[in-house]
């Protein structure tokens, strides 16, 4: 099962409507810390990659086509990411030949592939640690809920198949805190794929003024799984959309396992996806998200690794000059704010030791 529940999905049934007292509560509070002043300024430009809400919506492939872009303009950029499920109590620079997923996080280790990479619960203290390195640009992957860090740029990623589910913030649906509250503060949005699910955001994106970027995803090498019969696993928030991603290359999906989002795999589940497959005599596929929480992580998991062909997707931007435009306004907002700064927000100055 994906961690998020299918009918936040669909159209609001009897569920969504009995939590909608306690989904109203919960949009309240998200709002109220969303709008809070952030306590510290980075001395380098901030672009935020944030989303509406729970679970995935495209913002690692966006963060890292952002992070190409920017490099190819000259600049350093650097990752920051809070490491969903790591085992990082304070700011970590990301090692991809000594970290794995439980040390870091997934999404972290796939981003330190591309640039340098922060992980740390304190936002803060993670922008303090990019200033330290050869750094000149923060990405940030998510945190647009979370206020202690200043965002020059607020880029919501939408999933153009998806949406935003029944508009409820949670428990009742997948929303962080209203629509509206959330498209308050955001800069930018950003549609990902085409479908009507995004309807809604569109239309509220209209209606407050907010610029829509467009962008789609593209798979690396997708032809070689055209015609062929696979058995396909993955641990997401929409496991749906990477069988379905496999079907549209034309690969002929015999069987299909979904596990929750940032799964860590056992050795147990690892032998029995490897006997499962030589039973079916089909090569297994995975994400990349999903091969990269195998790596270090004990002697089943790095047989897996070996025996699994991993499917990567690039996000490719509308034009090369709408990410260039995003950057140019990011860095142009960092500056005109920061002769302004006031005096009550401290910098993120690196904490001593």
């Amino acid at each position: 099962m994906s961690d998020a529940p299918s009918w936040w999905y669909r159209k609001s049934g009897l569920v969504a409507w009995a939590l909608s007292p306690f989904a109203a509560i919960y949009g309240r509070i998200g709002a109220m810390r969303m709008g809070a002043a952030p306590k510290a300024v980075s001395r380098l430009p901030v672009l935020c990659v944030g989303n509406f809400v729970a679970g995935g919506a495209g913002k690692t492939p966006t963060a890292i086509a952002i992070a190409k872009q920017v490099r190819a303009m000259g600049l350093r950029p650097g990752f920051l990411s809070r490491g969903y499920g790591s085992n990082a109590k304070s700011a970590t620079l990301v090692d991809v030949k000594t970290h794995n997923a439980r040390d870091v996080g997934d999404e972290p280790m796939m981003l330190a592939l591309y640039a340098t990479t922060v992980v740390s619960p304190d936002r803060t203290a993670g922008a303090a640690l990019l200033q330290s390195c050869d750094v000149d640009f923060i990405i940030m992957d998510d945190g647009f809920q979370n206020p202690t860090l200043r965002k020059d740029m607020n880029l919501i990623v939408v999933d153009g198949g998806r949406g935003v589910g029944n508009g409820f913030p949670m428990p009742a649906g997948p929303l962080r805190a209203t629509l509206r509250e959330q498209m308050r503060l955001a800069d930018r949005v950003l549609l990902i794929g085409s479908g009507t699910a995004s309807g809604d955001v569109v239309r509220r994106a209209a209606k407050m003024a907010k610029p829509i970027l467009q962008a789609d995803i593209a798979v690396r090498q997708g032809e070689r799984f055209d015609g062929r019969k696979v058995m396909a696993f993955c641990g997401l928030a929409d496991t749906e959309k990477f069988f379905a991603t496999l079907k549209a290359l034309g690969a002929d999906v015999v069987e299909e396992q979904a596990f929750g989002d940032h799964h860590a795999y056992s050795a147990g589940e690892c032998r029995e996806l490897m006997a499962r497959s030589s039973e079916l005599g089909l090569p297994l596929v995975t994400t990349h998200k999903d091969e990269v929480r195998l790596v270090r992580s004990g002697e089943a998991q790095a047989e897996l690794r070996k025996a699994v062909d991993v499917l990567v997707i690039d996000l490719l931007f509308e034009t090369e000059r709408t990410v260039t435009a995003l950057i140019e306004e990011t860095r142009k907002r960092a500056a005109a704010y920061r002769l302004k700064t006031p005096a009550n927000i401290e910098d993120a100055d690196v904490p001593e030791d």
